[in-house]
């Protein structure tokens, strides 16, 4: 994907808006605010790509807080450095703090409420059907490559979540471990084969954080002569 550079005067504003409306208006966790910021910023803005949004969102979890705000900072510093991760954290947490602010003040009447308790479950169909979405989109991504390493991964931490209740940090690094053992070998056996027809400035570089996939990026053009 071809990443476009925002003007510099227009990401920290962009940022702000962006995560304060998205915080303001979606409902149902931190999956659900994933998937609109990575609707915003990688399919109509082209800020950053789907593998990088993994990352973020594989870092976010497996960090202390709320996912959703741990990947608004993590995009906030990726596009306006410490001040993106400043404006990104305060328009994701305004929101909600203003929002519980004033229902904390009449929690009596909005629990005995049966229009609001109504809207409430009307809106669990929405937000189930954005995660089923996010879900499809990241194991399609996972597995692009048609490795089986990933495929095992993610049935594997599937079925520890669901069937076995598992802890979701436990699974993360339990992944994140497999997945760069994966990819090291993999970099091992790479280097152990000559290949006449390639750079000799080649490396591999994860493709994501879980370490399923791996890209291989040439220092120099292949059948150049490496320089001394």
């Amino acid at each position: 994907m071809n990443q476009k550079n925002p003007p510099a005067s227009s990401v920290l504003w962009t940022l702000f808006k962006t995560c304060f409306l998205i915080s303001a208006c979606t409902f149902g966790g931190g999956m659900v605010i994933i998937s609109m910021l990575q609707k915003k910023f990688v399919e109509e803005l082209h800020w950053i790509d789907q593998e990088e949004v993994m990352d973020m969102v594989a870092i976010a979890q497996s960090s202390p807080g709320v996912m959703a705000v741990n990947t608004s900072i993590i995009i906030g510093y990726r596009m306006g450095g410490i001040p993106g991760m400043v404006v990104t954290a305060v328009g994701t947490v305004l929101p909600p703090m203003i929002i519980l602010t004033i229902i904390s003040a009449f929690y009596v009447q909005f629990r005995s409420n049966r229009v609001i308790a109504l809207v409430l479950r009307g809106m669990q169909a929405g937000v189930a059907a954005v995660m089923v979405n996010v879900t499809v989109t990241m194991c399609r991504n996972v597995l692009k490559d048609r490795e089986m390493t990933a495929f095992l991964m993610l049935v594997g931490a599937s079925v520890a979540a669901v069937a076995f209740q598992v802890d979701i940090i436990l699974i993360i690094l339990v992944c994140g471990i497999l997945g760069g053992c994966n990819t090291w070998l993999h970099g091992k056996a790479a280097g152990a084969e000559p290949d006449a027809g390639k750079s000799a400035g080649s490396v591999l570089v994860p493709g994501h954080a879980a370490g399923t996939g791996s890209v291989l990026v040439s220092g120099h053009a292949a059948g150049a002569e490496p320089t001394g």
